[in-house]
């Protein structure tokens, strides 16, 4: 139990949850083996049954090291945590639940979770430390969230369009350029630009494609002027 709450600080998670232990969640030991999760410990709830421990919570998820599981699917973490993510983010309350040391949960409580996941061991030998199996979970669930919120980040600088300073920069540029090419002309310069300002702004041009297409401009305003006689 010491070490599940190590973890839990480990990878902040601050709701303990306890079904029916078998030990002082306060036992000396215990604490020393927490380590500095000894405050979830301390605030760890206790439940008579799971059914009871699990009221709350819209996600479940399952851990299942026994070969007699009987029909229950079984997928991986890397299969259910993004799953779990998606339901972190939206502000849903999800429970992994971790079976008894010497036996696991039983058929009945693996129906009580939306998924059950089944690490990668070897079939002679499923079964994992309790503390062990609570480790790779929470592992892979922190991957996962550390995953998604990359590419959150990356999507979202993805999506923002170029400030207007650096699109009026280029197309001075590129007026420049198509007023030496003959395209535009002193007198309809202003109208046509306009039109051309407006594409872009509808295309919510990124940052970075409006740098390569004025870096484009620069460089064909040099060929030109290199090539005059």
């Amino acid at each position: 139990m010491g070490s599940v709450a190590r973890l839990c600080a480990n990878f902040g998670i601050n709701d303990l949850r306890l079904v029916a232990p078998r030990c002082n969640p306060n036992d000396a030991q215990a604490l020393r083996m927490a380590v500095h999760g000894q405050t979830v410990l301390h605030q760890a709830s206790t439940f008579t049954t799971l059914l009871e421990a699990l009221s709350d919570c819209q996600r479940v998820v399952a851990s299942c090291g026994r070969i007699d599981h009987g029909d229950i699917p079984l997928q991986t973490t890397d299969q259910v945590m993004p799953w779990v993510g998606e339901g972190l983010k939206s502000g849903a309350q999800v429970a992994l639940v971790f079976g008894r040391e010497d036996r696991g949960l039983s058929n009945e409580e693996l129906l009580l979770s939306h998924r059950v996941v089944r690490l990668h061991t070897v079939d002679h030998y499923p079964s994992l430390n309790l503390s062990h199996a609570v480790a790779i979970v929470l592992h892979d669930l922190q991957r996962s969230r550390i995953g998604a919120a990359a590419d959150d980040q990356q999507a979202l600088q993805a999506s923002e369009a170029a400030a207007p300073p650096q699109l009026e920069a280029c197309l001075r540029d590129a007026e420049a350029l198509l007023l030496d090419v003959g395209f535009l002309l002193p007198h309809t310069a202003k109208a046509r630009m306009a039109k051309i300002k407006g594409l872009l702004r509808r295309a919510s041009i990124q940052a970075q494609e409006l740098a390569m297409l004025r870096g484009m401009v620069r460089q064909l305003r040099w060929a030109i002027r290199c090539h005059r006689p």
